[in-house]
């Protein structure tokens, strides 16, 4: 294997995982309460283009991360203003997510420990994690995965204890339109955030496999999220599961099994803090590496420390409670990413076919 490389295998738990991330801890969709199973598979659906894009956009330039294709496509000056966005967008991303996580750690397990603490020490892991370079992040993200699915399925299947299929009725009791709106929030939380991807994806082993990478991971992550929103309806009921904060650590919390198989919550923390771990590295690891590409610095590891310091302090301050997390993330958070999901993405997608054909039509009329 060449060195730096990343098997298929490390790509999509990378896929999957970065999916999970906070997805898990905030929930979207929930607003759909019972038909959220439909939520989820309409915003797949409507991934499935998107994600087409991501994969397209690597495919056409193999070896090269995002980056690298701007300045194919633009020029260097242009390629920069290009970047600069785009690096906005993943910091700003990580810092999101790095909120998020101190938020559940002070919510759900350590009240009186101040947020700079649980942010500071999530950050130092992943910036470690971003220095090991590439290689180590896809090893480690690669023995990762199968535990964690294991981890996954196992409190899903013991939450069914607890489950109660008529939370599930009626079906589309309010219609298809509140499901649309649902339906984009989600596709925007849970599966268009992959375009962070596309920035670090220049060492995937076998570039033709960039499509199978995405969609098998879209698929893998999709039916993990559309399990785990069931559950916590099933569990907890519609009403319960949309006014919770965490509604997958709740409806794990209520297992009990013969007074002796209990307090499982511990296993989705786990998970959480995990996934958690490996989307914020992504999104740092993507900041500095566009960073590094507008700075002309040859290697990105100079810059990860300070890039991550200034993402734990944007993190602190990001948001003054959880309400206003919640409030963003669930409301806002959708309309403020369409330019990195899919504007830009789909104005770079258009200009590199053009591009592409057009010198493939100059190589053959110089044969």
């Amino acid at each position: 294997m060449i060195k730096g490389a990343m098997t298929n295998v490390q790509g999509v738990a990378i896929v999957v995982l970065f999916m999970i991330g906070s997805a898990v801890v905030l929930s979207p969709g929930g607003a759909a309460k019972q038909d959220v199973w439909i939520t989820i598979l309409l915003s797949m659906l409507m991934a499935v283009p998107f994600v087409f894009i991501y994969a397209r956009i690597l495919q056409l330039f193999p070896e090269k991360d995002l980056f690298e294709i701007l300045r194919e496509l633009y020029g260097n000056i242009i390629s920069k203003i290009i970047a600069l966005l785009f690096i906005w967008y993943a910091f700003h991303l990580g810092a999101l997510v790095l909120r998020n996580f101190s938020e559940f750690i002070t919510t759900v397990s350590l009240p009186e420990t101040p947020q700079p603490v649980i942010i500071v020490s999530i950050g130092i892991i992943c910036i470690w994690l971003v220095k090991c370079g590439k290689e180590i992040m896809g090893q480690w993200t690669g023995m990762l995965f199968p535990l964690l699915l294991v981890a996954i399925i196992t409190q899903v299947v013991l939450s069914m204890t607890q489950a109660d299929f008529d939370n599930l009725k009626p079906v589309m009791y309010n219609g298809i339109q509140p499901l649309i709106g649902s339906a984009f929030a989600a596709f925007s939380f849970l599966f268009a955030e992959t375009v962070i991807l596309t920035m670090i994806f220049s060492w995937i082993k076998n570039r033709f496999n960039t499509y199978k990478v995405y969609y098998l991971g879209l698929f893998v992550g999709g039916i993990i999220l559309l399990l785990a929103a069931v559950r916590n309806i099933l569990v907890l009921g519609a009403e319960d599961a949309s006014l919770e904060y965490f509604p997958s650590y709740e409806a794990v919390s209520v297992v009990n099994i013969a007074n002796f198989f209990q307090r499982i919550e511990v296993i989705v923390t786990i998970i959480f803090m995990l996934t958690g771990i490996v989307k914020i590295s992504a999104c740092l690891f993507a900041a500095s590496k566009g960073l590094a590409f507008v700075l002309n610095f040859k290697n990105y590891k100079a810059i990860v420390v300070p890039v991550g310091l200034l993402m734990m302090n944007l993190a602190c301050i990001v948001y003054k409670n959880t309400m206003e997390m919640f409030e963003w993330a669930l409301n806002i958070y959708m309309y403020y990413a369409i330019p990195f999901q899919i504007i830009l993405p789909l104005l770079i997608w258009i200009f590199a076919e053009i591009k592409s054909r057009g010198a493939k039509k100059k190589e053959i009329s110089t044969i």
